[in-house]
């Protein structure tokens, strides 16, 4: 509107908005907006992650491909390091501190193998999972994405490892006289059940290496006294004969040893099921669901807060 001033001049006065008297918070709710890097709901952010799954798989293949483009052996050396880490576990504990116990050499080396590949499996998810945030600062900060897509393709990336390692397993387990069965079938919800888990456990840590980076080099340590008390070159029933019970159960309950069981019985024909603690797919069942949804909620909680600071 305009109205004429004495001079003969013509002043223009705004209208009265509509949106006059609102609050910023009114404001955005009026017109749709968001604060730019809020974290979404749980069901949002989890409809995002699998609107991203095409880039989860792209990016865990091209990391796979891209570990070992220096070394003039390649991808073989996806196989050769679990191969030679059970090599020297052999060596000392087989050998010379003689770990197998009676099992027999036919029985002892798919064993060791099986439990060197299954918790390297564990072990480097949680890895990679402490450097998802904090090694990918620079994507972090310039993308917009579900940042929980960084430690799963980093879980997936250690799954794809393990399958290319599977062939060589299997060949040990039939060369030391365990034939393909139908038990061998067990392999797949077993595998299944430990990617649920490791994904979990890499999302868990993924948040905490995000603000804390001295955790990487932590770790180390950690695993490596997770993997002596999970059974890799022994068997916690054997070994721990005549020590209080609650010792072995201990041992034989937690994650990583459970798992390293499922996938000896599924495998080695020597290896019976009296190895193996009760109810021990329910138990696997429990701490892959228990894991896997703790972990992401954990990490889903701390979303707006990756890359910033």
């Amino acid at each position: 509107m305009s109205e004429t001033t004495h001079d003969g001049g013509v002043a223009v006065t705004a209208r009265p908005s509509p949106d006059d008297g609102l609050s910023p918070a009114d404001l955005a709710a009026k017109y749709g907006l968001t604060v730019s890097g809020a974290r979404p709901g749980l069901s949002e952010y989890v409809r995002q992650l699998w609107g991203r799954r095409h880039f989860i798989l792209a990016f865990s293949q091209a990391k796979l491909t891209a570990q070992y483009s220096q070394a003039k052996l390649g991808q073989l050396w996806q196989v050769a390091t679990p191969l030679l880490n059970a090599l020297v576990y052999y060596l000392i504990f087989g050998l010379i501190l003689g770990a197998d116990r009676g099992m027999g050499k036919e029985v002892y080396i798919p064993f060791l193998v099986t439990g060197v590949f299954v918790f390297t499996f564990t072990q480097s998810s949680v890895m990679a999972g402490v450097r998802a945030i904090s090694g990918n600062l620079g994507l972090v900060r310039a993308l917009h994405f579900p940042r929980a897509s960084l430690p799963v393709s980093f879980a997936l990336q250690q799954l794809q490892q393990l399958l290319f390692s599977m062939i060589v397993l299997l060949l040990v387990a039939v060369a030391f006289g365990s034939y393909p069965s139908l038990a061998w079938l067990l392999v797949i919800p077993a595998l299944a059940l430990q990617f649920l888990f490791n994904v979990g456990l890499a999302l868990i840590m993924a948040r905490a290496g995000s603000k804390t980076p001295d955790l990487a080099q932590l770790m180390p340590f950690v695993m490596r006294t997770w993997m002596y008390a999970s059974g890799v070159m022994f068997s916690i029933p054997i070994m721990l004969k005549g020590k209080p019970g609650w010792i072995a159960d201990a041992l034989q309950w937690n994650p990583a040893a459970i798992y390293m069981d499922l996938m000896r019985y599924a495998l080695i024909d020597g290896y019976p099921r009296e190895n193996l603690p009760p109810h021990v797919w329910a138990v696997a069942l429990g701490w892959a669901v228990l894991v896997a949804v703790g972990g992401f909620v954990y990490f889903w909680k701390a979303e707006e807060r990756y890359g910033r600071g």
